[in-house]
């Protein structure tokens, strides 16, 4: 039985006239009176009682009328979810991010996708290194991922989604605390809290340091930026951090924005070789949100 037969019988079923569902087809009587009797031929049966005014389905066509709009209905599901596929609008997505990025990019974009792309889900892992993500990249742990530049893995491509500015985290009644902001000099004497050494983010504080005249004075090192912003309201240091961790408020913490514009590139990096098409959709949702930032 072919699927183009069975549409047809339906029809035909459905009007209980030959000429209605010729017409409702777009094709002429003769040729489907024609396929529904090779129809009937091919299963045995008697599948319609004709007579001059109208058709009756058979026992045998009852069955095939039930059954035949169920298989329909299972192809046209089985029809649109493969085109979901290939579209890239399902499918499962392992995400990391870095550090602050966590608290901002990363709920937008589980916002996003949630909302434009409802087949996809997105397993995540937040507060990560820079490190830690290529790592899950190349490891393939994950497939796509937040982290600053630069990036050290080959094969690893990416797209610059942010440009944000740094912002040093300080204790809560701190006479650094003014809410005007802070020059790089004025951390010359402080104690540092460190992002681990050799990460992007520690090399761009190392780097502003250094254009300040003085090199950091690093007490602790954590990758982790809740632990970083506990240890600072703890009075254990300061710490200069990419501006959306100012989304995670913690007691006894407050951000200072540095005068000179410092920044660090937020990128979305995946394997270049990974073509698929869930990937591709949640980039372009990715790069779609940044620009409307």
């Amino acid at each position: 039985m072919e699927l183009r037969q069975l549409r047809h019988f339906i029809a035909v079923a459905e009007e209980r006239h030959f000429g209605r569902a010729a017409q409702r087809l777009g094709m002429a009587q003769p040729p489907l009176s024609q396929q529904i009797r090779q129809l009937e031929d091919q299963l045995g049966v008697t599948l319609l009682e004709r007579t001059t005014r109208r058709v009756d389905l058979t026992p045998a066509g009852q069955e095939l009328l039930e059954r035949g709009r169920a298989v329909l209905a299972e192809i046209a599901t089985l029809e649109a979810d493969v085109h979901r596929v290939g579209a890239g609008a399902t499918g499962v997505l392992r995400m990391g991010c870095c550090g602050a990025a966590t608290y901002v990019s990363m709920p937008r974009v589980l916002r996003g996708v949630g909302e434009r792309l409802p087949g996809v889900a997105l397993t995540v892992q937040g507060e990560m290194s820079g490190a830690a993500v290529e790592s899950g990249l190349r490891e393939r742990t994950l497939d796509v991922g937040f982290l600053h530049l630069p990036v050290a893995t080959p094969g690893i491509e990416h797209r610059v989604v942010g440009r944000e500015r740094l912002v040093v985290a300080v204790q809560q009644g701190s006479p650094l605390v003014s809410g005007r902001g802070l020059a790089v000099g004025d951390l010359r004497e402080q104690v540092f809290v460190g992002h681990p050494e050799g990460s992007p983010l520690q090399r761009a504080v190392d780097e502003l340091c250094r254009g300040g005249g003085f090199q950091p004075r690093v007490a602790q090192s954590t990758p982790e930026i809740s632990v970083m912003l506990s240890l600072v309201a703890a009075g254990q240091g300061v710490a200069v951090l990419p501006e959306q961790v100012r989304a995670l408020r913690l007691d006894g913490v407050a951000y200072e924005d540095l005068a000179d514009g410092a920044h660090v590139e937020l990128v979305l990096a995946w394997r270049g070789e990974d073509r698929s098409a869930v990937l591709r959709s949640v980039l372009e949702l990715v790069v779609e949100l940044a620009e409307q930032r």
